[in-house]
């Protein structure tokens, strides 16, 4: 990683002050020299196949809206540490409004601003502008110079991907310029409008589930060096992450690469475990794509390749679970109905086994092993749509082009004394992706094994 201070004429730098660690020439011949002889080239964009489905929703924002200015800001870079940044990844409002979501948007402010009739809105998309060799700022800024960053589309390439009328940042009205996000009925419609998805986002997350199989099928692959490594889980993260990053823009989320008793914790993604023989490996994963939709799925495997009996009792109760759930995913119904379902099966079984002495206990009691929600919105945020109202979310429902997960599971913690022995340290989630159809649900993530005997021959095949 260079270093990205400011050049400084190291003749005049205190030697005591950090900001001179680094020296660079700075006289009126380099500076001259610099913005001279460099080819001219043309980054030709096109228009953005997403152009024309963002052009719709902001209409049915400014419809939403009259007469209000409507500012949706792409973000800043973020510090990692002192003088470095994370990967830019502009905020999921703005992708979805202008089609963009690459990381030469810094900082970049879409508005909305009313016309004299109060009935529409000018939409007129902010960027920072490119910083090529004719500006100083070519080499001199590490945030928007072109020898540090890459180039940039202009003003002109903007406007001809996204149909947006644009200009530079500078531009903004003061008063507009420290918007962080949208206000809340803003950011609340757009979360309902994006509960239905059109279908150049279907067709986006259909891409990215494919891609999350084959990076699942890497991952199996990779089992053996993980079980030889003393952090496993870091291999199989390493494997599945390399992959996103190949086929996609990156995983859409922090990978879980749990194994053994780590499986019971639900978001662990320390993934610093070994991977042993006799465990189960519980991986929830997925990639984004470069329109920055992803995927959202989990898999439980067997280390060693096949269940124990212990395991393969766990594992059907969930298989069961989400099955049950999978039935009330059609138009007309709820996520809550599609909770239920799954949690009517879990309590059942589990009163079966005896685990709780009251056998007339509620549910609430079995949701010690099953804490979380049996599914949430997928799209541009692997927990998209989250600030519709709840009533909305739970309760509203089922429409075609809705796709959320179904994720039943069961954690019986290692030091759990309210679980039976035997099943201690096991953890066991199944999820896939699932898309609302006119007649009923598409799994869109049925390729990936789900029976125990079919994940067992699955990874016999990706092992051979």
């Amino acid at each position: 990683m260079n270093d990205t201070q400011p050049a400084t004429d190291s003749s005049s730098a205190d030697e005591t002050d950090s900001s001179a660690r680094s020296s660079r020439p700075w006289t009126p011949a380099f500076q001259e020299f610099m913005t001279q002889h460099w080819e001219q080239v043309d980054y030709a964009h096109a228009p953005l196949g997403t152009a024309p489905y963002a052009a719709e929703r902001r209409a049915r924002l400014s419809e939403k809206f009259p007469g209000k200015t409507i500012v949706i800001p792409a973000g800043s870079l973020t510090t990692r540490s002192n003088d470095t940044d994370y990967r830019f990844r502009p905020s999921s409002d703005f992708a979805y409004l202008t089609g963009l979501g690459a990381d030469h948007e810094p900082d970049a402010v879409l508005v909305l601003w009313p016309t004299d009739s109060g009935d529409s809105h000018d939409a007129v998309l902010y960027v920072v502008p490119p910083a090529g060799p004719e500006s100083e700022e070519f080499y001199t800024n590490p945030a928007a110079g072109e020898f540090w960053v890459g180039p940039r589309p202009s003003l002109e390439d903007f406007s001809v991907m996204t149909g947006l009328d644009t200009k530079p940042r500078s531009d903004l009205p003061a008063g507009t310029r420290t918007a962080r996000q949208p206000v809340k009925a803003v950011r609340q419609f757009l979360s309902q409008m994006r509960m239905v998805k059109d279908d150049y986002e279907i067709q986006q997350l259909r891409e990215a589930v494919d891609a999350t199989i084959a990076g699942f099928a890497r991952v199996a692959a990779s089992l053996p060096r993980a079980r030889d490594h003393k952090r496993g889980e870091r291999v199989i993260e390493s494997t599945f992450d390399g992959h996103a990053r190949e086929e996609g823009n990156a995983v859409g989320y922090e990978t879980i690469a749990a194994a053994g008793d780590h499986a019971t914790t639900l978001h662990w993604i320390r993934n610093d475990g070994p991977v042993r023989t006799g465990d189960l490996l519980l991986l929830d994963a997925g990639v984004e794509m470069e329109s920055l939709y992803t995927a959202d799925i989990t898999r439980t495997l067997p280390v060693s390749g096949e269940f124990s009996r212990e395991q393969r009792q766990v594992y059907d109760v969930v298989l069961a679970a989400a099955d049950a759930a999978f039935t009330q995913a059609r138009p007309g119904n709820t996520l809550r109905d599609v909770h239920q379902a799954a949690m009517d099966v879990i309590r059942h079984e589990l009163t079966s086994w005896g685990i709780l002495p009251d056998a007339d206990a509620g549910e609430e009691l079995f949701r010690r092993w099953m804490v979380h929600g049996t599914s949430h919105h997928l799209g541009l945020d692997v927990h998209d749509c989250a600030h519709a109202r709840r009533t909305t979310y739970l309760d509203g429902e089922l429409r075609p082009g809705m796709v959320f997960t179904i994720e039943p599971g069961l954690y019986f913690k290692a030091h759990d004394q309210a679980a039976p022995t035997e099943l201690r340290g096991i953890g066991v989630r199944i999820e896939d992706d699932i898309l609302i159809t006119d007649t009923g649900a598409e799994n869109l993530s049925a390729a990936l094994p789900r029976t125990a005997e079919d994940v067992e021959q699955w990874l016999r095949n990706h092992q051979a």
